[in-house]
């Protein structure tokens, strides 16, 4: 599925076996680089370190809202004691 969008992007897959089966009716492509697969997984990926920052700043950044929530519980609960 993700090769005809591909082509329509305009984006090329990096994998040098990858072509069109006529009998099958279904691309064929190569086997995977399991131990790149298993880095990234493990957060080691090219990515990973620039994900994690973001993640951490989004979490840091929605930091307001957890606050104002709990305060919030806070005063309904005490409202619903009173």
């Amino acid at each position: 599925m993700s090769v005809p969008q591909a082509k329509a992007l305009g984006v090329t897959l990096p994998d040098p076996d990858l072509v069109w089966n006529a009998e099958r009716q279904a691309h064929d492509f190569g086997e995977p680089d399991w131990s790149e697969f298993m880095q990234v997984v493990k957060g080691n990926g090219p990515c990973s370190a620039q994900r994690l920052a973001r993640r951490r700043q989004a979490h840091e950044d929605g930091a307001w809202v957890r606050e104002a929530a709990t305060a919030f519980a806070r005063t309904q609960q005490a409202a619903s004691r009173g």
